[in-house]
């Protein structure tokens, strides 16, 4: 599909378009390098929140570079705030049709800009983690954790593919929803999969033990905006992420990790949410609270 579809009621999401890899080898075309790539990222999207986690986590903010747009996008999509240095672009849409001038889908972030050939790798988000995991180790900075451990590799994707279908993607199933009856399925299963996340929270710090994950990225930034944006916005309020101890803990405790909580930008993520999707706030008011202490 090219667009955000409703089937009965119920939000899908438009499939990635761009779905090169980079590689160590360089065997697809595109090896990693360092200077070479260009990740574009809004701080108010959850899965381009995810990238910059990385990013920062594994140390290779010399490796790849970052631009940023405006949190507030209209019918023209993503804008670069002032043109962008490196590839000269004003909005977002010039890097997606410079690449396929046939282009017709949404313009999405995260995606990764390719310097030596002029034009987009990918907007597969949940592939452009992994690879600056398990492509560019070169470049890791010393130390950096291991966020996709070959021995962990399959209990992590399993729990990453349920994260996101009633998780990270649960909430814009309920938030897009335009049946009652798809509301409601997909809110009754994101609370069912926070209360399993809970329960497995209560012996251990992380998702898989003492150290971080794959995993751990992709459940922060959907546990980062749900009190301040899902909660209300999307209707996600059968109880607050505040209401569940462990997860409450677990999501701070990761805000406290620099590479975590100073990607956080809780202004722009409540000024694109509120004032950008007028289809579910259509006013565009943008609320003032709710006031959560991240510290505590």
């Amino acid at each position: 599909m090219s667009v955000q579809e409703f089937a009965g009621g119920s939000f899908v999401r438009q499939a990635n378009r761009f779905t090169d890899r980079i590689t160590a080898d360089g065997g697809s075309g595109f090896p990693a390098e360092p200077g070479r790539y260009r990740l574009l990222v809004s701080y108010a999207c959850p899965w381009a929140h995810r990238t910059l986690i990385v990013r920062r986590l594994l140390g290779l903010e010399d490796a790849i570079g970052v631009g940023v747009v405006d949190p507030i996008r209209d019918e023209r999509g993503w804008r670069f705030p002032e043109p962008d240095p490196v590839t000269g672009a004003t909005f977002l849409s010039e890097l997606y049709l410079a690449t396929d001038p046939g282009y017709q889908g949404r313009y999405t972030v995260p995606c990764v800009w390719d310097t030596g050939t002029g034009r987009l790798v990918t907007n597969d988000f949940p592939a452009i983690t992994t690879m600056m995991e398990t492509e560019f180790t070169a470049w890791h900075a010393p130390g950096a954790p291991d966020l996709y451990p070959a021995a962990l590799r399959a209990e992590i994707d399993e729990l990453n593919a349920l994260v996101y279908a009633t998780v990270n993607n649960g909430v814009y199933k309920a938030g897009f929803a335009t049946a009652q009856a798809a509301y409601e399925e997909a809110v009754t299963a994101l609370f069912a999969s926070l209360d399993a996340l809970e329960e497995r929270l209560a012996g251990r710090r992380f998702l898989f033990g003492d150290d971080l994950t794959e995993s751990d990225v992709r459940l922060y930034p959907t546990l980062a905006r749900f009190d301040t944006v899902y909660h209300a916005h999307f209707k996600c309020n059968l109880r607050r992420l505040a209401d569940y101890p462990n997860l409450w803990r677990y999501a701070r405790d990761l805000h406290a990790i620099p590479a975590f909580g100073e990607t956080t930008d809780l202004d722009q993520i409540k000024r694109h949410y509120y004032a950008t999707q007028r289809n579910v706030n259509p006013s565009g008011v943008v609320p003032l609270g709710p006031k959560i202490d991240w510290s505590r």
